[in-house]
């Protein structure tokens, strides 16, 4: 295990785990954090994939974990920050690292859609995310719509605009959040790029269309999150891309009563879920070819 530092074009610095591969290098590996969760979520995933011959970097989001400022009261950094700047800073360490060897990047939630916004995602060559989406109130499962909406799109900004930073730690909801990221979130439309300025739009729509990876984005029935709409709404944008989606079932394909959005980086599914993930990342197979969903 290694700490290290990622260094974005605009200055701010990120902290990170590198976990080198055991054995032959298969190929290098860029993990993806969903919102408000912490990189050290997923390292025991990382130590699994490393195990196999995987290099492995896990790092935070500006505002987040190892990456968070002393003050994070009025941060205005936004998810296309995340984006444009931090995943853009993971993927030029691990290219200059490793320039001959495949690039793979596992992307959770939020941390499934971020990679298109990078000027240099056409390096990666492969990607799998798990619950990938970008969080409009719409695509939300109908039974959780409401409760979704209370607390996502009516507290959350209104305590996010009281505190200059969204405080959800101490709710025990996420990590505390940048106030950009709180209310980029709480204010999304069916468009993601209507976040940007208008003269950027176009210009955020072609960089998503340039991503050539392979893509599996895979999502779980229960996931009140990534549902069917939402999972389409965003591979739509990848529209470069070679992708397919799949739909697990919790009890039939996982062994599991309920799973949700968060599960599947728990390591009760190394024997499950992690081991067929292998499939994808070592041979680009989709493991669940009887759950693929029609985009």
């Amino acid at each position: 295990m290694q700490e290290i530092e990622l260094i974005c074009q605009d200055g701010v610095r990120l902290g990170g785990r590198l976990r080198p591969a055991e054995g032959p290098l298969r190929a290098a590996v860029i993990v993806n954090c969903a919102t408000g969760v912490l990189a050290r979520y997923y390292h025991r995933y990382a130590d699994f994939l490393a195990a196999r011959g995987f290099e492995v970097l896990t790092w935070d989001y500006r505002g987040v974990g190892a990456s968070r400022p002393e003050n994070l009261e009025g941060c205005g950094w936004r998810w296309r920050d995340w984006g444009e700047q931090d995943f853009e800073a993971a993927l030029r360490f691990m290219k200059a690292r490793r320039p001959e060897t495949p690039l793979m990047v596992v992307g959770h939630s939020i941390g499934g859609f971020l990679p298109g916004m990078a000027a240099s995602a056409p390096l990666v060559d492969r990607m799998l995310t798990v619950g990938a989406q970008y969080a409009w109130l719409m695509d939300y499962a109908p039974r959780q719509r409401l409760g979704f909406w209370l607390r996502w799109h009516l507290a959350m900004p209104l305590l996010t605009a009281a505190c200059g930073y969204f405080p959800g730690k101490r709710l025990g909801w996420l990590e505390d959040l940048p106030a950009g990221v709180a209310h980029e979130w709480s204010f999304r439309g069916p468009r993601f790029e209507t976040s940007h300025p208008r003269a950027e739009r176009a210009e955020a729509v072609a960089r998503m269309g340039r991503v050539r990876a392979e893509i599996l984005a895979v999502s779980v029935s229960d996931d009140p999150f990534a549902t069917p709409p939402a999972l389409r709404r965003a591979l739509r944008y990848y529209a470069g891309a070679e992708r397919q989606a799949v739909m697990l079932e919790p009890l039939a394909d996982l062994g599991r009563e309920s799973v949700g959005h968060f599960d599947l980086f728990h390591d009760r599914h190394a024997s499950g879920f992690w081991t067929q993930s292998l499939r994808w990342l070592e041979e680009g197979e989709n493991p669940w070819p009887h759950r693929r969903l029609a985009l």
